[in-house]
């Protein structure tokens, strides 16, 4: 190809363009070109690998994390109070302590303080801080190699996911990838305020306080809006370590702690310099908090409550659920009760068990010595009163012993034992140098009493009559020792405090008070029961008999009636779960419990209506809604103005009002001039009662009630064995039961007891003096009617279950010659029957049936 210029080319020029030229020239910037897309090759696929990694891993550490939506409706663990018929915290129930406060009620000041020390910028930040964390990862590697704590960077925020929501403390990077993950969810789901209120109720701030109120009232002893600043800044200083800013321990750690608080307040002027210099100069005084409850003497109660709540609503609700439960206790007749059967149990005990010797031992030269270091290291026994003191015996010869008194500083003092208690002490074992016992300093320097810890047990229980209500219940001597409560749980013989219930059935089929049963010998088969006595009175009235506890006329009432309509009373009353229809169930061969024949006294003080116990008068949930009340007995508005509440009671008439007065009447004459007089010693209201004690005096019992109160009181060992001969219950139970009654009615009017309409009381002469008993119409005062031949049933040796009895009775007396008595009280002769022992030579107090129950 030809081209204008005649060179026969298209311009391209065969040869180098100029001389020395090596080649063809390259493009401008080719290699910058090249190693930039390379960079940004590397940059894109590192960026998405890097991308896809942390997707990767997001969606790792993301599965299975918890939802935050359940924060919206918290609710804390907070505990439940048990409070007292007047309004005493008795008792607190609890797995953590706290005690919840709404966001509105959290002092300003306790806010800041809290936020100066744990979170500057919560109100600011998302959930999470980069900057603390890149400070925090800057010392960390700073620090790394050495014993240096890594420094935590968390927020408020992922402190609450963590505490809430993960639960775990572990130091990892996973563990803090979730954390902040969790934290920022709750910033979209929740307000600050609403995270600033969970973090404050739920922190754990030492001395097992949870919570800013709980920790107000464990450290300074008062609620929270009534901290000044440096009190508010020492508990936005625990949150770092509350064990080592315990200020019962680490006092000059937790001062400095707090002084950089009330700087940082300082700092971002939510108080001014001057104030926190001020509240720097306040010593860390920490006032000495005593957890709520129980009230002294309380604690099987509280217990038993505790029991109830369980069955009720579960453990968890029971202790976390904030519950208000408001008790029927009496604060001050429970102190009397625990007081008055503690004082039995050592009269008894100090008259039956003899001294029985040191419950441990010091070496003489510890005890001629240092004997207060010595003392120091002996562990005292769980059993024994807070009044009592363990002591060392320095002289035998002089009784001189050493004890310690308080605990910071402890003071050693010296004394010298009782001179009574000296020779009592001898007649057992005695005591050497060293010997360790248990001792009362008396008051004013009145010289030093010894004291044991009883062997035999006891229980008790006051009932409201009308309401059910228990006022007052003691379950042993120490709940310490053992926390089995024998006022509920532990089933006993009743003995004769059971005959009132076979009258009662009696009174129910229209016989009366005045009706003559034959006192005389009588077996069944093996079984050869007899009167505590081992006298006969011949025909005698169901009055005295009561009175006097005979076993024989209850024996013959019994098999009037038959068992069945007594079985059948005992089962309605709650006295006793099932019985067997055996005649030696009639003198108290039956099980029951304290709180069941108090139950069982408070229906026939009630007038036949049905009283169930009830240690509740009401539960309250957290947000003060009552979910619970005892059924049975309400209030409602009268029909005017004038007439205030009524109560409305719908309990059912177990027995009828006419049939419980009658029994009412004659227990009455028990506590006045029969086997309960000491019970009565010195009580000036109507009261009535009866005394128990069982097969070989195992059980002493005494159940009596005014129109208002019943208490029941049984004395016996855990294991059964016999109290001694003629410690019966009027002897050991009725004493205690007096104390107890004196106390509960001091302060209440003097009511009687209602006789309903239809019933006439009537005096006349028993026979063996005068009474006064109630009577139902047609019913003559004094009269004795046939009966007949009795109930009809076909009494065998079985019937009396003489084949479960012990050794029977094989030399009991009998009465040759004994003329045979009618049913209405005569004797063949037609002559009436007399006591076959004057009145005035039979022994008293006593109610124990020979070869039967006693």
């Amino acid at each position: 190809m030809t081209l204008a210029d005649g060179s026969g080319r298209d311009g391209r020029i065969d040869g180098p363009s100029r001389p020395g030229a090596g080649g063809p020239r390259r493009p401008r910037y080719r290699m910058v070109r090249w190693l930039a897309g390379s960079t940004l090759a590397v940059l894109l696929l590192g960026g998405g690998g890097a991308a896809l990694l942390a997707w990767g891993e997001y969606e790792r550490l993301s599965e299975g994390l918890p939802t935050v939506d359940g924060l919206r409706t918290y609710q804390p663990p907070v505990m439940s109070r048990l409070y007292s018929g007047d309004d005493q915290v008795m008792a607190e129930l609890a797995a953590e302590r706290r005690i919840f406060v709404p966001y509105s009620a959290i002092p300003e000041r306790v806010r800041d303080a809290f936020l100066a020390a744990e979170d500057q910028k919560f109100f600011t930040h998302g959930g999470v801080d980069p900057m603390a964390i890149l400070r925090a990862g800057l010392t960390d590697m700073m620090m790394h190699g050495t014993k240096h704590r890594p420094i935590g960077a968390s927020t408020i925020t992922q402190q609450v996911a963590r505490i809430m929501l993960l639960g775990s403390n572990a130091v990892s990077i996973d563990r803090k990838i979730k954390e902040a993950l969790l934290a920022m969810r709750l910033e979209q789901t929740l307000s600050k305020e609403q995270i600033l209120e969970i973090y404050l109720n739920e922190i754990y701030l030492g001395e097992g306080a949870y919570g800013i109120g709980a920790a107000a009232q464990t450290y300074f002893n008062k609620p929270l809006d009534q901290l000044d600043n440096a009190e508010a800044a020492f508990l936005g200083a625990l949150p770092k370590s509350p064990t080592n800013y315990n200020p019962h321990r680490f006092v000059q750690a937790a001062t400095i702690r707090r002084n950089w608080v009330l700087d940082r307040m300082a700092d971002l002027k939510v108080i001014t310099p001057e104030e926190a210099r001020a509240a720097q100069q306040e010593p860390l005084v920490p006032a000495n908090f005593t957890r709520p409850g129980p009230v002294p003497g309380s604690e099987w109660f509280a217990e038993e409550v505790r029991r109830e709540l369980i069955e009720r609503y579960g453990i968890g609700t029971t202790m976390e659920g904030g519950l208000s439960v408001h008790t029927s206790l009496d604060s001050h007749l429970q102190q009397v009760a625990t007081t008055a059967l503690r004082d039995g149990l050592l009269r008894y005990d100090r008259a039956h068990g003899g001294w029985r010797g040191a419950f441990a031992h010091i070496d003489a030269a510890d005890a001629s010595g240092d004997w207060a270091n010595a003392l120091a290291h002996v562990t005292a026994p769980a059993a024994m009163l807070e009044q009592w003191r363990v002591a060392v015996v320095l002289s035998p010869a002089t009784g001189r012993v050493g004890w310690l008194e308080g605990r910071d500083p402890v003071i050693p003092h010296t004394g010298d034992l009782l001179a009574r208690d000296r020779a009592w002490m001898r007649t057992g074992k005695g005591m050497q140098e060293g010997d360790v016992i248990l001792i009362e300093p008396q008051a004013d320097g009145g010289g030093v009493a010894v004291q044991q810890v009883p062997r035999v047990e006891g229980a008790l229980a006051t009932v409201d009559v009308h309401t059910g209500r228990v006022m007052a219940m003691v379950g042993g001597w120490s709940f310490r020792e053992s926390q089995f409560n024998r006022a509920t749980q532990a089933a006993r013989q009743p003995g004769s405090s059971f005959k009132p219930f076979v009258y009662l059935a009696a009174m129910e089929q229209g016989i009366s008070p005045s009706q003559k049963f034959d006192d005389s010998p009588v077996s069944y088969g093996e079984w050869h029961p007899n009167n505590y006595e081992k006298d006969f009175w011949g025909p005698t009235t169901l009055h005295d008999a009561l009175r006097e506890s005979r076993n024989l006329v209850t024996i013959r009432l019994a098999a009037q009636i038959g068992m069945k309509p007594v079985a059948d009373l005992a089962q309605k009353l709650g006295l006793a779960h099932s019985m067997p229809l055996v005649l030696p169930a009639a003198l108290g061969a039956v099980e029951t419990t304290v709180m069941r024949e108090a139950a069982a006294y408070a229906t026939i003080a009630n007038g036949g209506r049905l009283v169930t116990p009830t240690l509740i008068d009401d539960i309250k949930d957290r947000n003060g809604n009552v979910v619970w009340r005892p059924d049975g007995v309400t209030w409602k508005a009268g029909g005017m103005a004038a007439d205030g509440p009524q109560m409305e009671d719908t309990r059912p008439q177990v027995v009828s009002a006419t049939s419980a007065s009658q029994i009412v009447a004659m227990m009455q004459d028990v506590v006045r001039r029969g086997t309960g007089v000491r019970a009565g010693a010195g009580i000036d209201r109507p009261i009535a009662g009866k005394t128990g004690t069982s097969q070989d005096f195992n059980d002493a019992w005494f159940a009596g009630f005014s129109p208002d109160l019943v208490t029941v009181v049984w004395i016996g060992f855990d294991t059964p064995q016999s109290l001694g001969k003629n410690e019966t219950g009027g002897v050991i139970a009725g004493p205690i039961w007096n104390q107890v009654m004196k106390a509960a009615l001091a302060s209440r009017p003097r009511l009687d007891f209602r006789v309903p309409d239809g019933v006439q009381l009537a005096r006349y002469d028993t026979g063996m003096g005068m009474a006064i008993d109630a009577f139902k119409p047609g019913q003559v005062p004094g009269v004795s009617v046939d009966l007949g031949a009795g109930s009809g049933m076909a009494l065998t040796a079985a019937d009396t279950g003489a084949e479960n009895m012990p050794d029977s009775e094989t030399d009991m007396a009998t009465m040759p010659g004994s003329p045979a008595v009618a049913g209405d009280g005569s004797t063949s002769a037609g002559h009436p029957a007399a006591p076959s022992v004057p009145a005035a030579s039979r022994p008293s107090g006593g109610d124990i049936g020979m070869g039967g129950l006693y």
